[in-house]
């Protein structure tokens, strides 16, 4: 069932992420008689969807159009609220050189294309317990920078003076910067990690409104913000006191 994945039923939750439709279908289908699964097609919506439902475990392509799985781990890895989910690379890339590259990019495990179903199965199975992860392991769902905390469940955004409720593209936005602290953003970098748009692409114009409505919604003066800060000539960042 692509789509979202359902967080209240006790099984463990699977991320497939794959660009061809017809093997997401077929993982998907094996996978969903002993797991919640969800399908996407997609480098930023996997992180999209890790960060609002966080999967037990991330079976994940290398090769995808935009970003690639090797860089979708690297973001994931980094992310303080993903980076312990395991991640089980499916790739046709099956060089030694291939599987070094995802390992060290961050992948607990690398099965090669064509695959046999009941192997992927027990590579799951051995991954989730070997890690230990599982339903029953509540989620974290804060996260903060400096007086700044965001709600992954609610969608809330707290500075500790005043709540605000956030649509999903703030709420993917702010998580993105929130998750970079003190690391600076171009427009168009935001455009590609935060709305999947192929490079120089999508209108800068987008980015500054979004920003504007964060800022009215986080700041004490919008027009003076202290918060999520414009670096001239560079791009946005949220700085660390």
């Amino acid at each position: 069932m692509a789509g979202h994945l359902p967080i209240d039923v006790d099984l463990p939750r699977v991320l497939v992420v794959d660009d061809d439709e017809e093997v997401a279908k077929s993982i998907e289908a094996t996978l969903k008689r002993n797991y919640q699964v969800c399908v996407v097609h997609s480098g930023v919506s996997a992180i999209k969807e890790a960060r609002r439902h966080l999967p037990d475990i991330i079976v994940l392509d290398v090769i995808m159009q935009g970003m690639d799985g090797l860089e979708t781990c690297r973001q994931l890895r980094l992310d303080p609220l993903l980076s312990d989910i395991p991640i089980l690379f499916l790739t046709a890339l099956g060089r030694p050189e291939d599987r070094v590259a995802g390992l060290r990019a961050g992948g607990d495990d690398y099965l090669t294309k064509p695959f046999n179903l009941e192997e992927l199965q027990l590579r799951i199975k051995a991954i989730l317990r070997r890690v230990k992860r599982g339903p029953s392991a509540p989620p974290q769902s804060l996260i903060s920078v400096s007086n700044l905390i965001l709600d992954r469940n609610s969608f809330l955004v707290s500075t500790g003076k005043r709540e605000s409720k956030l649509t999903p593209v703030e709420f993917d936005l702010l998580y993105h910067l929130m998750t970079h602290p003190n690391e600076v953003f171009t427009s168009d970098r935001l455009l590609q990690e935060v709305w999947d748009y192929p490079s120089e692409t999508g209108s800068p114009d987008l980015v500054r409104m979004h920003i504007k409505n964060l800022r009215r919604k986080i700041e004490v003066d919008p027009s003076n913000p202290k918060i999520i800060l414009t670096i001239p000539r560079r791009g946005y960042t949220i700085a660390t006191k």
